[in-house]
């Protein structure tokens, strides 16, 4: 029988069950937030210090067919600056960032400026205060997911990323759901 979750990934754990390396001893692994069966494995990932949607399985072939290319992933990001329609078409367009030391230009999107900020729950880091000027909301939604992507093209186009939250994948969201809760799924809408 296979087994799938969502899960609201807090900040500051990692996306894995277990830890081969000596250095990440003390890191928080997602196995701490709730009692998941053998075979459990991350549907992609979210960096330890992004929050959000992360879809769990036990079914191998399921998670390849989220981790390509055809299934959308949705994330708000807290900018900091009050962002500019010009950044917001650069990255709508494709901007060029580093992925293994090899510039690469990130396929056309669909990139958006967020009219109030979103409510999420507090999270355990605090981002910063006003004394440190004002941030942005935006909305990206991508089909590729390259390593820290999202946090690249903000940062390529003069906008750095404070706080990252994954909303939506394919058509399963996050709305409604707690940092660290866990649900069980029959099956993924995808």
């Amino acid at each position: 029988m296979e087994y799938h979750f969502k899960i609201y990934k807090p900040y500051g754990f990692l996306s894995q069950f277990i830890t081969q390396q000596k250095t990440r001893r003390n890191k928080k692994l997602l196995g701490e937030l709730s009692d998941f069966p053998e075979g459990t494995m991350a549907i992609g990932r979210l960096d330890e210090d992004s929050e959000g949607l992360l879809l769990l399985t036990t079914d191998g072939k399921v998670s390849a067919e989220i981790t390509g290319n055809k299934v959308e992933k949705e994330y708000y990001v807290q900018v900091d600056g009050l962002i500019t329609q010009d950044a917001i078409t650069k990255m709508q367009q494709g901007v060029e960032i580093g992925i293994q030391g090899k510039k690469y230009i990130t396929s056309p999107c669909k990139t958006s400026i967020l009219t109030s900020p979103p409510s999420f729950p507090e999270r355990a880091k605090k981002i910063r205060d006003d004394r440190h000027g004002p941030t942005s909301w935006i909305s990206i939604t991508l089909r590729e997911g390259k390593f820290r992507q999202v946090k690249k093209m903000t940062a390529a186009v003069g906008f750095p990323t404070l706080r990252l939250v994954r909303v939506r994948i394919g058509n399963e969201f996050l709305e409604g759901m707690d940092a660290g809760e866990t649900r069980k799924v029959e099956k993924f809408d995808y």
